[in-house]
């Protein structure tokens, strides 16, 4: 008589529930990225088998009309690679769904070129594509398309795709090369795939936004130009498009390249290119590229503590809150000789019986009306005397519609102080007129 004991017993029954189950099916799914060998196409529809975290393996059947006689009836599929759905009618549904996209892979034309994760120029980018490196598309998606060299829109959709490795996320097409398994090969073609080593510090450049040092040097003096800021200035990697661009006020150049390649200590060169960049700290990048006789120009680009979209609604804060201490104080004020202004909550402004400023200051045809903008900023000098300072823009003169004003606050009303254009200097009033005109109103009180 034979006798178990009771571990043999219990290894006995996990190989039967093991046998048991690999024969039994648990659903089905459907295949993301083809198999070589044996030959099965992306889009088919497979019974699952067993699901194995350790391993990150599908064990899934092989179609009875691919198998020989020395294939197996089951294939390891990695877990990236086979979307997991239930039953077989939700497979076959979800495999007509996939039928668009089944045989579409693309090829990237771009080193560096970033997935993101989610179809916006601005999202987290999660992986950087190797040059040639094939992808799987998975399907469409809604986005706004990265902004080209022109201003415009690039042509292109963005596309849900899966790395070879597993990942998945969002990139745009207009430097993918699209390829259809029917069709073509899904070797690299035309394009040497090279292994690409991290480099952090390039991922980091590409991952931020590079602006002129003159942003940093308004945002420490806190005289900020909205304007300029709204311009946009910046050197951008151009890590999308395969095109770097330098915008700045005076210079606009773009560079086509086919990658970027480390040149040297925190150093890079864009291949095709004279184009380079150095990264001194974290915050600092210096850009240089060739102008004519061989002359090479240097540049300073920072990161900004703050997003530039949040330093515009900051300084616009701040200037409504100087607006609103003249409007309420007022809104209107009225001096005897140079007549009443009225400030209105929206930012504009009236102003009649200004006539004794006729020509002088103002020319015949104001008709005293348009809007205050709080947009200067004054000489530490003049802060006992001043709050501070704007801009006046007549919407009915044609032509020398902008005036400059001191402006002084008190309990009694509103003290003005007419600044001539020599006065300023960017965005602050530098100097005074050596025979200042200044205007008194009092607010009324009606």
């Amino acid at each position: 008589m034979i006798r178990y004991s009771k571990l043999s017993i219990l290894v006995l029954f996990a190989l039967v529930l093991l046998l048991s189950s690999c024969s039994r099916k648990i659903g089905y799914g459907v295949l993301l990225w083809s198999v070589e060998e044996p030959s099965i196409f992306s889009g088919m529809v497979l019974p699952v088998y067993i699901k194995s975290n350790i391993d990150q393996v599908w064990v899934v059947g092989i179609p009875e009309a691919l198998r020989n006689e020395k294939s197996a009836d089951k294939i390891e599929v990695p877990l990236s690679q086979f979307e997991f759905v239930g039953n077989r009618k939700k497979a076959q549904n979800r495999a007509i769904d996939f039928s668009e996209f089944a045989q579409i892979y693309a090829e990237n034309m771009q080193d560096g070129l970033p997935i993101r994760d989610n179809a916006d120029n601005n999202s987290r980018r999660i992986y950087r594509l190797r040059l040639g490196e094939i992808v799987k598309v998975l399907g469409k998606a809604s986005g706004s398309p990265p902004i080209s060299t022109t201003g415009d829109p690039l042509p292109g959709d963005w596309l849900k795709v899966l790395t070879k490795d597993g990942i998945t996320g969002y990139c745009f097409s207009y430097r993918l090369k699209l390829i259809d398994q029917n069709e073509d090969s899904l070797q690299s073609t035309g394009t040497t795939a090279r292994e690409t080593v991290y480099d952090p510090d390039l991922d980091m450049i590409l991952s931020r936004t590079w602006s002129p040092e003159i942003y940093l040097q308004m945002l420490n003096s806190r005289k900020i130009n909205i304007q300029t800021f709204e311009k946009k200035y910046r050197f951008d990697p151009g890590n999308e498009t395969g095109i770097a661009r330098i915008i700045l006020p005076d210079l606009e150049r773009n560079f086509n390249y086919a990658r970027i390649i480390q040149d040297g200590d925190r150093s890079w060169r864009f291949e095709g290119t004279n184009l380079q960049m150095n990264l001194r700290s974290n915050n600092n990048l210096v850009v240089q590229f060739a102008e004519g006789a061989g002359t090479r120009r240097t540049l300073l680009f920072v990161t900004l503590p703050t997003d530039v979209n949040d330093i515009i609604l900051q300084e616009n804060t701040r200037r409504q809150g100087r607006f609103m201490q003249i409007h309420n104080q007022g809104p209107v004020f009225t001096s005897n000789n140079y007549g009443t202004i009225t400030f209105i909550s929206t930012g504009d402004f009236t102003w009649t019986g200004y006539e004794l400023l006729v020509p002088q200051i103002f020319p015949a045809e104001t008709k005293g009306a348009g809007r205050i903008t709080m947009d200067l900023y004054i000489n530490p000098s003049f802060e006992d005397r001043y709050n501070g300072a704007f801009t006046l823009r007549f919407t009915d003169i044609r032509t020398n519609n902008t005036f400059y004003f001191l402006y002084g606050i008190d309990n009694q009303g509103l003290r003005l102080e007419i600044v001539p254009d020599f006065g300023i200097e960017d965005t602050t009033v530098m100097r005074r007129s050596q025979s200042p005109m200044v205007l008194y109103f009092f607010r009324d009180s009606t």
